[in-house]
């Protein structure tokens, strides 16, 4: 399973390139959109299969692993919450204003690349994930009562804490009065690391 995630990941990274290439980001914009109606039901998908940032930070957090840089730390400004609709906003203001004063498509979703690598150079994915992305924000709202995502069996799981390790945007919380894991799925990118690692086989994409 993990490697058909990684071969979709790759998939869609060139698919994002070619359009780079050829000056049609606007159509991963559309994508994007039908990605947010689709959370509805299927859950953040769009965040843990298809973005490209999403791509290139997984290998850019085991650079910063392996050099030591990274921090578990969080800046308090951060926590805040509001981050993320300020960067949406302001997304949206410079693409409408550089196209109706300058005439130029510029590649915002190129912008928001390279700071999320940058970020995640630093700080555990999360932080970008939940505290800075524009596009997370949106995504968060759309998949918060998602009708299929991943969910643990409370009866199989025992509390080891193995799911908590391996998300990268901090979903799953071992409840320390029941010992269960609970996953919150406005956070959860459905991207299987979970279930890859559960020793019982508790956690399952569904209902």
């Amino acid at each position: 399973m993990k490697n058909i995630v990684n071969i979709i990941r790759i998939l869609f990274f060139g698919l994002f390139l070619f359009l780079l290439a050829n000056g049609k980001v606007k159509l991963w914009l559309v994508l994007f959109a039908a990605s947010l109606i689709a959370a509805l039901v299927f859950g953040r998908v769009y965040c843990g299969y298809i973005c490209p940032m999403n791509t290139l930070m997984i290998p850019a957090e085991r650079l910063s692993k392996g050099l030591k840089f990274q921090t578990s730390k969080t800046p308090s400004w951060l926590k805040k919450g509001y981050i993320p609709w300020i960067a949406l906003g302001l997304s949206i203001a410079v693409m409408i204003l550089s196209k109706r004063l300058l005439h130029l498509d510029l590649p915002i979703m190129l912008f928001w690349l390279v700071i999320s690598v940058l970020v995640t150079l630093r700080y555990k994915p999360e932080v970008f994930h939940n505290l800075i992305c524009p596009f997370g924000a949106l995504q968060k709202v759309f998949s918060r009562s998602a009708w299929l995502s991943e969910r643990v069996d409370k009866e199989a799981c025992v509390g080891c804490k193995l799911c908590e390790k391996v998300c990268p945007s901090n979903a799953i919380v071992v409840s320390p009065e029941y010992n269960r894991a609970v996953i919150d799925v406005s956070l959860c990118h459905q991207c299987t690391n979970c279930q890859n690692v559960c020793p019982k086989s508790a956690i399952h994409y569904g209902k």
